[in-house]
């Protein structure tokens, strides 16, 4: 059987993220949404640091990406994908 891969939704505002996450429900996507809260934490999530440490390496399916985010904004989240050989064919969004 294969397994769903993850969703990374990057999105600092609660009530945006809230509102992804209903219309993502309403299409009846089975998906997992791993939500990162800024910029740090989503490159955490790609490369398995802090709080996603020991986790399996795994691309996720797409990346719903916030341009403007705390800590590491959403830019330069996106130059680290497209500059790394392993993540730069991960899709995404803004």
């Amino acid at each position: 059987m294969t397994t769903l891969r993850r969703i990374l939704l990057v999105e600092d505002s609660e009530r945006d993220a809230e509102l992804t996450m209903d219309a993502l429900a309403e299409n009846k996507l089975a998906n997992e949404v791993v939500h990162a809260r800024d910029g740090a934490e989503a490159l955490d999530f790609l490369y398995q640091k802090g709080k996603f440490a020991g986790q399996t390496r795994e691309l996720p399916l797409f990346v719903l990406l916030d341009l403007k985010l705390p800590k590491i904004d959403g830019l330069e989240v996106l130059r680290r994908i497209k500059a790394d050989p392993e993540l730069k064919w991960c899709p995404w969004s803004w």
